[in-house]
């Protein structure tokens, strides 16, 4: 929940704007409740061969579409009336920036409930579970955390979801090894180790999808964008 840093927004002397500046995080925030609840049931639906859920991801992706539409028309009216400076304008930019990363990670869920709607017709089986439920909580926590960084202002916390990306990058290969070794052993299953390595991959865009969202909160809160910045840079930024 938002804290009192909080109050670095929405201190105008117009009510109104207040509330325009206020509407716009709230609808951001709620499509990032929508996607994140898109990515942890397409994980589920995939590992619980559930294909009923996997096609409500499917089909709830056209929710995250329009709601992108929505935000992005939001914010561009808000530039128009109010021509908005310093913070409130970093706030808008870095909300309609944010909103293409949202809508890229409800295209990211919709991947994985195509590919747990192959992989139930194909017949049950466990093979990658394993990797898939471990990376995809990982990403799954970097989005929540990345959203709530956004929520509360909180470019420390931005960070630390920055710092997680490494690591995740570091599972995705290790993951990408095992599977290898499964084809290798058996050539039946390259067919589904390669649906796997799909899923796969689309977890972990998920996952530079909330650093790319992070970047953005350390861009509202600090004034300095630090895409295609090292971390120690960032720290840096961020410790000021």
């Amino acid at each position: 929940m938002p804290n009192s840093k909080d109050q670095v927004y929405g201190d105008h002397i117009s009510e109104r704007f207040n509330n325009e500046l206020l509407e716009l995080k709230t609808r951001f925030l709620e499509m990032g409740g929508m996607v994140e609840a898109q990515v942890g049931s397409a994980v589920q639906a995939l590992t619980a061969n559930d294909s009923v859920l996997a096609e409500q991801v499917r089909v709830g992706d056209r929710g995250v579409d329009q709601m992108e539409i929505g935000i992005d028309e939001e914010a561009i009216l808000i530039i128009a009336r109010r021509q908005p400076a310093a913070r409130d304008l970093r706030l808008v930019i870095a909300v309609i920036k944010m909103v293409v990363d949202l809508e890229r990670v409800g295209d990211e869920a919709k991947k994985i409930a195509k590919q747990a709607l192959k992989l139930e017709e194909e017949g049950q089986t466990s093979l990658g579970y394993v990797e898939i439920r471990h990376i995809g909580s990982h990403v799954h926590a970097m989005l929540h955390d990345s959203l709530d960084a956004f929520a509360r202002l909180d470019a420390e916390q931005a960070l630390r979801v920055m710092k997680e990306d490494k690591r995740v990058d570091e599972e995705y290969q290790a993951a990408a090894r095992t599977l290898l070794t499964y084809m290798m052993e058996d050539t039946r299953n390259i067919s589904r180790c390669m649906s796997i390595m799909w899923v796969l991959r689309a977890l972990e865009r998920v996952g530079d999808h909330a650093c790319n969202i992070a970047e953005n909160v350390i861009f509202m809160v600090k004034g300095e964008d630090v895409r295609h910045t090292s971390m120690e840079e960032t720290e840096r930024v961020v410790g000021r």
